[in-house]
């Protein structure tokens, strides 16, 4: 059978290798675009063989590459991006160079070589701190962080080129992800990989905000869903489980599952300025679900142990670096 080609970018990251391996899983060939370095490193795809995956090396924030690579594809997964909080504080113009025109680039070569979808991923954070739940797609937009302001950015980039030019954009934006191979700046990640080194006290930031928490699967099931609904371009679509959980709750239940007699430390590296911590996250998952046979499938805890069990093997948690806060 001849399988239909599609393009993931940041496919060498935590979302995008999921997503990657979904799409084999469902019978799709991938080409799998890896940010370029001088290692040859292709980042989580390391971990992933199959004869029908292609990963390329380059970068979005080049418009040449980017038709190159779109060339023969009918569907384009646009993840690629910069997404840590903290270092957008310290940082801000090389996210405004990779998720504002990395994702025209993007926009522009999936219009020129007329592509059936894109789906160009958001992100909850650029609702800031709710101002009412669940938070659907009309909530207002509130850009709390450098980060989030240019997700917003690239979300209207995205929209005008549907406006403006019939392109078959949808924009995916998943509530909180958490699972296998996430980085430790990630709240989840950072306090089980912590336990799992033997570290009795464990540094934290704020404990007190809510979020609603999505195992990479479902999130990467939401994608696909998004990319294989019909009639839905031009569309915001929250991929979210509609439940929230306080950031004190999930960590005790980490414990709980690690068996772990710790205590928690605050460090103030790992603490939001005050106006840009968002303090409030519950999404509406009712459009979703409505355009889609897409559910989530995996609980918090259920997830928390997958995630825990892939963690504390040896040769996974050698990949982090425990005692440094990574930004």
């Amino acid at each position: 059978m001849d399988r239909e080609q599609v393009l993931v970018t940041g496919a060498d990251g935590f979302i995008g290798s999921h997503l990657t391996e979904a799409l084999l899983a469902a019978g799709y060939r991938v080409r799998a675009l890896s940010y370029y370095n001088s290692f040859n490193s292709w980042g989580w795809l390391e971990q992933i063989s199959d004869p029908n995956l292609e990963v390329v090396s380059g970068d979005v924030r080049d418009p040449d590459f980017c038709r190159h690579i779109t060339r023969g594809c009918t569907m384009v997964f646009h993840l690629a991006a910069l997404i840590a909080i903290p270092y957008s504080y310290v940082a801000p113009d090389s996210y405004v160079d990779t998720n504002i025109r990395g994702t025209l680039n993007m926009l522009q070569a999936a219009r020129d070589c007329n592509v059936r979808r894109i789906i160009v991923t958001s992100t909850s954070e650029v609702y800031g701190t709710a101002q009412y739940v669940p938070i659907d797609e009309s909530h207002p937009r509130q850009p709390q962080s450098p980060y989030s302001a240019t997700k917003i950015g690239a979300d209207a980039l995205a929209k005008s080129f549907y406006n403006a030019f019939d392109t078959p954009v949808v924009i995916a934006r998943p509530f909180n992800t958490y699972g296998p191979r996430q980085s430790a700046r990630a709240i989840i990640p950072t306090i089980i990989s912590q336990i799992a080194a033997g570290q009795k006290e464990i540094k934290v930031g704020d404990l007190t905000p809510t979020r609603d928490f999505n195992f990479v699967t479902d999130t990467a099931a939401g994608f696909i869903a998004l990319a294989t609904a019909p009639g839905i371009e031009g569309m915001e679509i929250n991929i979210a489980t509609g439940k929230e959980v306080t950031m004190e709750h999930t960590l005790h239940t980490i414990a709980r599952l690690m068996g772990a007699d710790i205590t928690w430390v605050t460090d103030p590296e790992r603490l939001r300025p005050s106006k840009s911590e968002v303090r409030r996250l519950l999404g509406d998952n009712t459009l979703i679900t409505s355009l889609t046979q897409w559910r989530p499938e995996v609980s918090l805890e259920q997830g928390l142990q997958r995630t825990i069990d892939w963690f504390v093997k040896p040769e996974n948690l050698a990949c982090y670096k425990t005692d440094i806060y990574n930004r």
